[in-house]
């Protein structure tokens, strides 16, 4: 039923379109694959004998998807769709990116632990999906590696300033995919005649910075004297040193990353053998589409269908709730939390008061020269207070320190327009929704950012003192800050807006001022005009926090050769930590409150733990369909995603059965009664064979959690154990702030202590 109610909007639709707009477009359209007439000796052949000219098509997918792109009218697109054998046909979107002590801080030490029985995860191979790599980087360096594990099956796509010399033991492929790109029409982002050469590289070649970051942050050599113009100085690395990488262009600068791409990426990353794949890419509008309309979601799909692990980012839309993204229930999800080390500064006003924040800046101090401060928001013009191009009049800012809100345009390219208006020097002040949350950044002037607290009281001193005055104190590198981790205020929060059963995020990882490898094509800002060439670069973003779980997955395959993706990620969760370095529950940063699940789904990564998690909760490709079956996709609509027919049973199962490592229960809003329902899950032992484990129950506020049996005992011949978990609420359940309560349950036996999050919430009945 859902899947003719797909096709009816979907035609629906497009005769809208059709009668609107006759400008050709980019369509994925996907096919079923097993109506191929055999007198066509190749899929290409029959799509270009019956759907459309052979000029038309950019990418042919026939791995993790069964179907072709092509540029059509609408009225095309349409007549496609009548044809028997299309499922489905969707518009091509564009995605953006998800803007050396994190190894340490996830717990890996030298010569013992996870790095040294993975052996650093040398046979691994990780597809890393972004704006491609700047191979000449000492991150990249083959030294010392074996060879190239003969399973991989990939290729050195060459192009501009990129040639075979450019892989090696350490990048073993890279290839670029731009079809979707350069078709797409001007308006959308497009460039007319594809790519525009003076700022970008037709091959792997990363213009941008952004790819050669997360493919070293996940993967990168020990690289001594590291440092960003002498920040963050010391040893750099990835959390998988030796593992191989796979580089995937699909982004391009100031361009986003077009879904047709990805999906030929995926196809790609499949067939050349990749066991890891880290996407930090997603939708930039906090909007999830539905799975079968999402290729990061099909894509991986087919990737983890073969035993691919995938790692993705959460999106940095927080810290408002219902803003995770890269919701498929077979993907990893990483939000992003602070690590131990800072980069603060002071802002010092003529009151003799003082206001820390952090910045990144390196050229020339102030040396406690006082300078008067102007704040050109309080004329009430909203591109003033935002210190947008052309917004500041230098006659008012001319020798001065800017107060400058933040929003709307870059925070370095803020400093910018100050500084040619001839201002001294920024003050760069958080609003409301930022709160307190701080990144450090690399600005061409003397600037400091600061909270929303702290940016209000300097405005005030500002508004009650004409003459006040200000300089700004530079104090390096600290480490050892407390509390770290904290749930950085831009991580992608929960709860998740497709299927609120699973919860999302999966779990956290260091996505804050994170030190990793540079492109050389751009400075430390990626601004046009910043001259500045650096090694290493420090950026911020839940982009960042999905490499270190890539990573992190590298190492656990690398060990645990036969453990599944989804087992990988269950140990990853279940053995998450909830407290700070200060031995505390976990904060967020936004609110300064306790943070919960929504914030960090199971936890911060601990890789020390994960490596042997005792019990694990595993699933396979007939647990997936099984979930979309739930969630009332018709069968038409999962082939979309799953490849091959399927048939849903005739008893409907539910989604939250799912064998997830956590917990979401919705209970109808306004019940005037005791309501309750009944989980059921399934733990695969990984440890010794003849263990026993104890139940312990931390119920949420306000609710009954009972479980049967409340003891599992495994043995040489019992492996996997099932229990039931049901949770009970009545009338008067009290939810807090974030729409929710929150608990958890643990099996334990002694040394392991396998944990899932609980999390009770009511929704409105639709």
């Amino acid at each position: 039923m859902a899947s003719l109610h797909l096709q009816f909007l979907i035609l629906t639709l497009f005769s809208a379109l059709i009668s609107a707009d006759q400008t050709a477009k980019t369509y994925i359209i996907r096919v079923d694959s097993f109506s191929k007439p055999s007198v066509f000796p190749t899929h290409f052949h029959w799509y270009t004998a019956e759907f459309t000219e052979p000029a038309t098509i950019l990418h042919v997918y026939d791995t993790v998807f069964h179907g072709f792109s092509a540029v059509l009218t609408p009225y095309q697109a349409a007549s496609v769709l009548k044809h028997p054998s299309i499922l489905a046909a969707f518009e091509d979107r564009r995605r953006y990116l998800h803007t050396t002590r994190s190894p340490q801080f996830l717990g890996l030490r030298n010569q013992r632990g996870l790095w040294s029985e993975s052996d650093y995860g040398s046979d691994v191979i990780i597809g890393v999906f972004d704006t491609g790599i700047w191979p000449e980087r000492r991150s990249f360096s083959d030294l010392n590696l074996g060879p190239v594990p003969k399973r991989w099956r990939g290729t050195c796509q060459t192009g501009v300033k990129f040639t075979r010399k450019n892989c090696n033991r350490k990048i073993v492929g890279a290839r670029f995919f731009s079809k979707g790109h350069e078709a797409a029409a001007p308006g959308m982002g497009g460039i007319i005649g594809g790519i525009n050469a003076t700022v970008e590289f037709k091959s792997p070649r990363d213009a941008d910075g952004h790819g050669t970051h997360t493919a070293s942050t996940a993967a990168g050599r020990y690289a001594f004297r590291a440092s960003m113009e002498g920040y963050a100085s010391g040893i750099a690395k990835g959390v998988a040193p030796k593992a191989r990488l796979a580089v995937y262009k699909v982004c391009w600068k100031d361009a986003g990353c077009f879904d047709s791409d990805i999906l030929a990426a995926f196809d790609a990353a499949v067939n050349d053998g990749v066991d890891v794949i880290s996407i930090s890419i997603g939708g930039g509008d906090g909007i999830s589409s539905p799975y079968y309309l999402d290729p990061i979601a099909i894509g991986s799909y087919g990737a983890v269908s073969r035993g691919i692990f995938v790692s993705s980012s959460a999106g940095n839309e927080g810290p408002n709730g219902m803003s995770v993204t890269n919701l498929a229930p077979w993907l990893t999800t990483v939000g992003a939390g602070t690590i131990d080390r800072n980069f603060p500064a002071d802002v010092i006003l003529s009151n003799g008061k003082t206001f820390s924040g952090v910045s990144l800046y390196a050229g020339e101090p102030l040396n406690g020269t006082m300078y008067p401060m102007v704040y050109p928001g309080k004329s009430g013009v909203l591109s003033a207070s935002l210190c947008m191009e052309n917004s500041l009049d230098p006659n008012k800012v001319r020798g001065k320190i800017v107060i400058c809100d933040r929003g709307s345009s870059p925070r370095v390219a803020k400093g910018l327009v100050v500084k040619k208006a001839g201002g001294v020097g920024m003050i760069l002040a958080n609003g409301v929704s930022n709160g307190e949350g701080l990144v450090g950044d690399a600005h061409l002037i003397p600037a400091c950012a600061v909270g929303s607290d702290a940016g209000d009281q300097i405005k005030a001193f500002l508004a009650s003192d004409a003459t006040a005055s200000a300089t700004i104190r530079f104090r390096g590198t600290v480490i050892g800050i407390k509390p770290a981790p904290v749930v950085a205020s831009f991580s992608g929060r929960g709860p998740n807006g497709l299927n609120p059963e699973i919860l999302k995020p999966d779990l956290i990882a260091p996505g804050v001022n994170i030190l990793a490898a540079w492109t050389e094509a751009v400075g430390p800002t990626g601004l046009e005009s910043d001259t500045r060439k650096t090694e290493f670069n420090i950026l911020s973003g839940t982009s960042m926090a999905c490499p270190h779980v890539s990573g992190a997955a590298a190492l656990l395959k690398s060990a645990h050769p036969d453990w599944s993706p989804a087992a990988i990620r269950s140990a990853m969760m279940t053995t998450a930590n909830l407290v700070d370095n200060s031995f505390n529950p976990m904060i967020d940063e936004s609110s300064k409150k306790p943070a919960t699940p929504y914030d960090f789904g199971a936890g911060h990564l601990n890789l020390d733990l994960a490596m042997d998690p005792g019990l694990v909760y595993d699933l396979t490709n007939n647990d997936y369909v099984s979930f979309l079956c739930a969630i009332e996709y018709g069968p038409k609509t999962i082939q979309v995603i799953t490849r091959a027919p399927v048939n849903c049973p005739m008893r409907k199962p539910l989604p939250e059965n799912l064998n997830y490592p956590s917990i979401a229960a919705l209970f109808p809003s306004g019940s005037t009664r005791v309501s309750s329902k009944t989980f059921f899950r399934m733990v695969t032992n990984v440890g010794v064979a003849n263990a026993v484990y104890a139940l312990k129950v931390k119920p949420p506020k306000g609710v009954k959690v009972s479980v049967r049996p409340d003891k599992l005992v495994f043995s040489e011949t019992v492996r996997r154990l099932g229990y039931y978990v049901t949770i009970t609420v009545d009338k008067n359940l009290v939810l807090d702030d974030s729409g929710a309560v929150y608990g958890c349950l643990a099996w334990v036996d002694g040394k392991h202590v396998v944990r899932s999050p609980i999390v009770v919430t009511q929704i409105n009945p639709l």
